[in-house]
């Protein structure tokens, strides 16, 4: 079995700083977050901004900037830039990094779907920052936009500036969705998916579902063309962490999807949730990869050739 590719998604957009006291909030924050994530096994970390005077999520590329240049300083971690940033941006605002930094890897939605939050509110006594309730009730009607005209500009950018794309699946029909733009070669294999399971308005996080997920990406695009992840939002990330170990895909864990360690138990770190998914990998006797390791396996362009 190849080894196991961890990513931490370090801060996101959909947690809300009110939500726990450990969520990183400045460029500063944010990349020391993920260079202690890289320490403890992480081989890739995704990265979203934030605004550093109230932790609301950016687009600013100099936000962006200062995050990118800190983390390349000091590891060599596979950086993995979002196109998913905020509900509430285009998704030129969205993709915009791209070309200006090129990085190595970048997400990639594959459909729209309802993205709800506003469970969250009965969860906070009293909210840090004044946007926080408004941006977390707003998602009670709101979808997260993506289409196929995105897509296709997507496609673009990414092949443009020869970045990698992680192709997030909230659902199966994210699936045909891809399997149509592999259909007209505007992506092609080999491909890496994020199975993003457990989002209110989306797949859940069951091992059936999980399941079905892989044996439908293997139906359509033939097990050879593509690598896979997994993300459990929530109670569902140590679970499916631990089925994926155990069936040769890969992993993402971070404050972004889950903010426990432990049932009622706060995660302290990015860090210490990277820790507890190389415990269960060595466990199951599975040997965690490098970033060296992980751009061999997901054929990555090297961070010789990124734009910071």
């Amino acid at each position: 079995m190849e080894k196991l590719i961890i990513t931490a998604a370090i801060t996101g957009a959909a947690t809300v700083p009110s939500l726990t006291p450990y969520l990183p909030l400045t460029p500063k924050q944010i990349a020391d977050s993920a260079i202690e994530a890289a320490k403890a096994g992480a081989a890739i970390v995704h990265i979203h901004a934030r605004r550093p005077e109230d932790g609301f999520p950016s687009s600013d590329p100099e936000h962006f900037r200062e995050i990118l240049t800190r983390i390349k300083e000091k590891t060599d971690v596979v950086i993995c830039i979002t196109t998913g940033g905020s509900v509430l941006m285009t998704v030129e605002e969205r993709a915009a990094t791209v070309p200006l930094f090129k990085p190595e890897m970048c997400s990639f939605n594959m459909g729209s779907i309802n993205f709800a939050l506003h469970t969250a509110v009965k969860a906070i006594k009293e909210f840090k920052y004044p946007w926080e309730k408004q941006y977390l009730e707003m998602s009670k009607d709101f979808i997260f936009k993506n289409t196929f005209k995105d897509f296709e500009y997507l496609c673009n950018v990414t092949r443009e500036n020869n970045t990698k794309p992680e192709l997030e699946i909230y659902d199966v029909g994210h699936l045909y969705n891809l399997d149509h733009l592999v259909t007209e070669k505007m992506m092609t294999p080999p491909m890496h998916m994020q199975f993003v399971m457990g989002v209110l308005g989306a797949i859940r996080g069951t091992p059936e579902d999980l399941t079905y997920l892989v044996t439908k990406a293997k139906v359509l695009f033939g097990k050879e063309n593509f690598t896979w992840s997994v993300i459990g939002v929530g109670a569902a990330e140590i679970n499916l962490s631990t089925m994926a170990i155990h069936m040769g895909g890969h992993v993402r864990v971070g404050l972004e999807d889950n903010i426990f360690i432990k049932r009622g138990v706060l995660a302290k770190s990015n860090a210490e949730l990277v820790e507890k998914v190389v415990k269960l990998a060595d466990l199951l006797h599975r040997d965690v990869a490098t970033p060296t390791d992980a751009r061999r396996i997901l054929k990555l362009k090297g961070p010789e050739n990124v734009n910071f």
